[in-house]
């Protein structure tokens, strides 16, 4: 399938106000007249919601590592072969509250099955369909697990199995995030959210639309 879209992802480490920074940045493209799907890992499919019920789900603990990357990537062989290939393949701009470097912090970091594990279910499932651009909101771990926790406790929901595994496994993902923009300062910006939501909106929008002029000049 010829590739003519941009995929666009939003990263972070539970509780850094990732998912309502991807709303407010889905509508502001929209309303730019950008063609959009926006969606969401794991999940984004039928299939990859059922998996994300299980990869969350905090009655799981048992789940080990390695069976919880395998679940990461089926539900994103799914989402890859229904969503975001076909948005891609009609040119649009696809913009994914999370996508493969999830995998590469969560899972290679956080659960220390390394990157070379996690790369090679990458390069079979996602293979050549990787982001153009990442933007990573990156607050102290500590702080950004309070806030999850305060989060679920205001939705009077359970803490997801993420959340359970503390402070040392979100410490550990967030330095797996600024390894991978070490590693690829092109792709991968980090935005610092420990400041208002409106502030961070305005970098990401900054960042996006000046990737977007570079890929797609006017005139």
């Amino acid at each position: 399938m010829k590739r003519q879209g941009i995929l666009i992802t939003l990263e972070g480490i539970d509780g850094a106000g990732k998912t309502t920074q991807f709303r407010r940045l889905a509508q502001y493209l929209r309303r730019r007249g950008y063609r959009i799907t926006a969606t969401r890992e794991p999940g984004g499919t039928r299939v990859g919601e059922r998996v994300r019920s299980i990869l969350l789900a905090s009655q799981h603990r048992e789940l080990a590592p390695l069976a919880e990357l395998a679940l990461m990537y089926a539900a994103r062989a799914q989402h890859l072969d229904e969503v975001v290939r076909p948005a891609l393949a009609r040119g649009e701009l696809v913009v994914s509250d999370r996508f493969n470097d999830s995998s590469r912090a969560y899972q290679g970091y956080g659960r220390r099955l390394g990157l070379a594990t996690v790369e090679a279910f990458d390069g079979v499932i996602c293979g050549r369909t990787q982001p153009d651009l990442t933007l990573v909101l990156d607050v102290d771990a500590g702080a950004s697990l309070d806030r999850a926790i305060h989060r679920e406790a205001r939705a009077q929901s359970k803490h997801s199995r993420f959340e359970q595994a503390g402070l040392e496994f979100q410490r550990r993902a967030r330095a797996g995030y600024l390894a991978l923009a070490r590693k690829s300062p092109g792709r991968v910006k980090i935005v610092r959210a420990n400041r208002p939501a409106a502030e961070v909106q305005r970098e990401l929008r900054m960042l996006v639309e000046a990737f977007l002029r570079v890929r797609r000049p006017v005139g």
